[in-house]
């Protein structure tokens, strides 16, 4: 498609090739099309060569970029991307490769983004509605979010991920119950801290609180103003002495809307996909000893998107 400013069309170098075959000389056609003489030539000779092909619109894109990203290079962030799942920004650090090359690469190879996949499975999936109303507050413990996630228990020798469906379908009878992963997120800095426990009772939520608490004044934040929770009974009623104790103001978001927790509900599904389910785990201990090394990393060196590629301590005075 011709530019805004462009005097000629496909039809007008039409007219040109047509006064040109009754004889115009071409001074005549380009004072008449109001365009240089060397423009009038450029589509005469183009007709010439191509036909009527050769008076459509080009791509004014090179044909050659001198620091194109070498294929090799391309073709291993592509990969990486496949099998881990990773944003633009740990990708680059992995890579080498800048942030904003690492999104053109993607898109370039029409990778989904990862909303579109599901975090289990890397599958494409129809995306939920996501709200263009985003929010952060000004300073670490302003607010934070907390949460439970409820998970499986893993068998002693590997569940399915470890063994393959056929053989834990003949265990399907034996019960081994949950773990509850608990975790309280700071909405400024990103800052995590969880801990896998037996149940979600209103004292096992108080204490994991208290502790978190203690984990938050370690890493620079040390005094939470605000706690945001859903409407747990566990919650609403157990976590009372905890917050009066340290002056803390509860608050609750409205029922159905677990969006407005949404800081903990995505740190929820990073937690799935990075440390629960990134690897096949051979006994429940195994990946309960593998919580701690993995919330160091993510509070110290994983990269956010939204914190500009920092990991969370970044936005943290550095403690004594």
């Amino acid at each position: 498609m011709s530019h805004a400013n462009a005097r000629l069309t496909v039809h007008g170098r039409l007219l040109i090739v047509e006064r040109a075959r009754s004889g115009w000389p071409q001074a005549h056609i380009a004072a008449a099309m109001g365009v240089s003489r060397r423009c009038v030539k450029r589509w005469l000779d183009r007709y010439r060569t191509e036909g009527e092909a050769g008076l459509r619109d080009r791509s004014s894109r090179p044909h050659h970029v001198a620091n194109r990203t070498p294929e090799p290079v391309a073709a291993a962030v592509v990969a990486l991307r496949a099998k881990e799942r990773l944003g633009r920004d740990e990708l680059a650090a992995r890579t080498g490769v800048p942030a904003r090359t690492v999104s053109r690469i993607i898109v370039r190879a029409g990778l989904p983004r990862l909303a579109e996949l599901d975090p289990m499975t890397g599958e494409r999936i129809r995306a939920s509605k996501s709200t263009a109303v985003r929010y952060e507050r000004e300073r670490p413990g302003e607010l934070v979010h907390m949460d439970v996630k409820k998970l499986g228990r893993i068998p002693d020798g590997g569940g399915w991920r470890a063994l393959g469906r056929e053989s834990a379908d003949r265990h399907r009878d034996v019960k081994i119950g949950y773990d509850y992963v608990h975790s309280l997120v700071d909405d400024h800095s990103r800052l995590a801290y969880s801990e896998v426990l037996p149940d979600e009772k209103g004292p096992t939520c108080a204490a994991f609180l208290e502790r978190a608490i203690g984990y938050f004044a370690a890493h620079g934040i040390p005094r939470i103003e605000r706690l945001i929770t859903d409407n747990a009974w566990a919650y609403r009623w157990s976590l009372r002495e905890v917050c009066n104790v340290h002056s803390i103001r509860q608050k609750f978001i409205k029922p159905h809307c677990p969006w407005q927790n949404g800081k903990v509900e995505r740190f929820n599904r990073t937690l799935q996909t990075e440390w629960a389910y990134r690897q096949s785990f051979t006994s429940n201990d195994a990946r309960t000893a593998a919580l701690d090394p993995w919330l160091e990393h993510y509070n110290t060196g994983r990269r956010h998107s939204a914190l500009g590629g920092n990991p969370p301590i970044s936005r943290l005075r550095p403690t004594s």
